[in-house]
């Protein structure tokens, strides 16, 4: 698959918290996303950090294996890591013959919003990149850190000196999602990562 017909430019967005965060949209049907959420998990489990960030918790959890399952059921994509697991719905979900799910409770479930975002610091720089989901109210599902240049990839400290390699998969994301193939100077242009 090609690139999807996605905007190119980047919408700003003010988070709850007063954050504010570019933002460009990918799109929310269930094949688009169990190859990107596939990918993600299957082939760089190593560099990612994820779960659900709302206000009032961050679930930063960092998997210690490959997965050893990935499937999809009713609409969920499943990830196995042994019995850690996680259920998250991307697709098509009607319920069992026996419980089916009525037309509004499935849209509530279904993600409806994707979008690949990365955080500006007060002073107008990135300083976090990564991928959100979020389902038919708005609500988050998961969220999806990628590797920051800012930070230590095993301990999250905060590096000395960025290391911009580490914006790699950011850029071959929006290179397959967005068709933009050369990495964006504003990326690296930022001076260092603390929390706001």
């Amino acid at each position: 698959m090609g690139p999807i017909s996605v905007a190119l430019q980047p919408q700003r967005v003010v988070d709850d918290d007063g954050a504010t965060v570019e933002v460009f949209a990918l799109p929310s049907d269930g094949a688009n996303l169990e190859e990107l959420l596939r990918d993600l998990f299957e082939n760089h489990w190593r560099e990612i950090t994820f779960g659900p960030i709302i206000q009032g918790a961050a679930w930063e959890l960092r998997a210690t294996q490959a997965p050893e399952k990935i499937k999809m059921f009713d609409g969920y994509l499943t990830v196995t890591f042994g019995a850690p697991h996680f259920h998250i719905c991307i697709g098509e979900h009607k319920g069992s013959h026996n419980n089916p799910v009525s037309p509004e409770l499935a849209r509530h479930r279904r993600t409806s919003r994707v979008e690949l975002y990365r955080r500006l610091s007060q002073s107008g720089t990135p300083i976090c990149w990564g991928l959100r989901l979020f389902n038919g109210k708005g609500e988050q599902q998961i969220t999806i850190l990628l590797p920051n240049p800012f930070l230590h990839p095993e301990t999250d400290k905060i590096l000395k000196a960025p290391d911009w390699s580490r914006l790699s998969l950011w850029d071959r994301l929006r290179a397959r999602w967005l068709g933009l193939t050369e990495p964006d100077p504003f990326d690296r242009s930022g001076r260092g990562f603390r929390h706001e």
